[in-house]
C-alpha cells in the first residue's frame, strides 16, 4: 500500500510541477504540498525526496520545499544537455535504418500547422499549443538514444526544462523562429544528413538559450 501511494505522489508531484501548478522558485510546506497533492504526508516527503535527487526542487529542513528557480545557469545548463541528448538521438536515429520521413511526417504536419497559427492572430492557447508540439521533436529524437540510462537522463531533464518554460510563456515571435528551427531540424533527419542534424539542434539550442537571455558555454569561454 505504501509502495503504490508513494508511486501515486510521485506522479502527482511530476504532473503538478508539468502543468505550473507549482511554479519556479515557489515555496511551500509540506502541508501546503499535501493539499495540493492530495495525498498523505508521508507519501508526499517521499515524493518530494525523489523529486529532489532529480534537481526539480530542494528540500527546506524544518520549512519544506523550494521549487527549481529559473536561474540563468540552470536554464544554460538543462538546454546545453537537452542539446547534447537530441544530438546523440538522432545520430542513432539516422544509423538505425528507421524509416525517416514516415516517421517524421506527422512530426512535420504539425510544425508546419503551428508555424501557420504562430504567423496569424494571436490565440490565448498558443503558448501552451507550442510547448506541446516543441516537445513532440524532442522525444522524438530521445527515443532514438534506445537506452535506458541515457533516456532516464532525458525524461528528468524534461521536467527541469518544463518548469522553466513555466515562467515564461511563448511570445508569437519566439513560436515562429522556434518552429522554423525545429522544420530545418527535421528536414536534416529526413535527407540522413546527421552533420546538417547535429548543427541544426545546436543552432535551436543557440537560439533558445538567446532567447532567454543566457550566455552559451561558447560565450562564457
Amino acid at each position: 500500500m505504501d509502495d503504490m501511494l508513494n508511486t501515486r505522489a510521485q506522479a502527482a508531484l511530476v504532473q503538478a510541477l508539468r502543468q505550473g501548478e507549482l511554479r519556479a522558485g515557489q515555496f511551500l510546506s509540506m502541508p501546503q504540498l499535501v493539499d495540493i497533492l492530495h495525498l498523505p504526508l508521508a507519501a508526499v516527503r517521499e515524493a518530494a525526496r525523489h523529486a529532489s535527487s532529480s534537481g526539480w526542487l530542494e528540500i527546506i529542513p524544518k520549512r519544506g520545499v523550494q521549487i527549481l528557480e529559473a536561474r540563468p545557469e540552470v536554464i544554460r545548463d538543462s538546454l546545453d544537455l537537452r542539446m547534447v541528448l537530441d544530438q546523440e538521438g538522432a545520430r542513432r536515429r539516422i544509423l538505425t535504418g528507421d524509416a525517416l520521413p514516415e516517421l517524421l511526417s506527422p512530426l512535420r504536419e504539425t510544425h508546419e500547422q503551428m508555424l501557420t497559427a504562430a504567423r496569424g492572430a494571436p490565440a490565448p492557447d498558443l503558448s501552451p499549443r507550442a510547448i506541446k508540439v516543441d516537445l513532440s521533436l524532442h522525444d522524438f529524437l530521445a527515443g532514438g538514444l534506445d537506452n535506458p540510462l541515457l533516456r532516464a537522463c532525458y525524461d528528468a531533464n524534461r521536467i527541469r526544462i518544463a518548469i522553466i518554460q513555466r515562467a515564461r510563456p511563448f511570445v508569437q515571435e519566439r513560436i515562429c523562429s522556434a518552429m522554423e528551427e525545429h522544420l530545418a531540424i527535421i528536414h536534416a533527419l529526413e535527407r540522413r544528413d546527421a552533420q546538417a542534424a547535429v548543427e541544426a539542434i545546436a543552432h535551436h539550442c543557440d537560439r533558445t538559450q538567446h532567447w532567454w537571455g543566457v550566455r552559451t558555454y561558447q560565450q562564457a569561454d
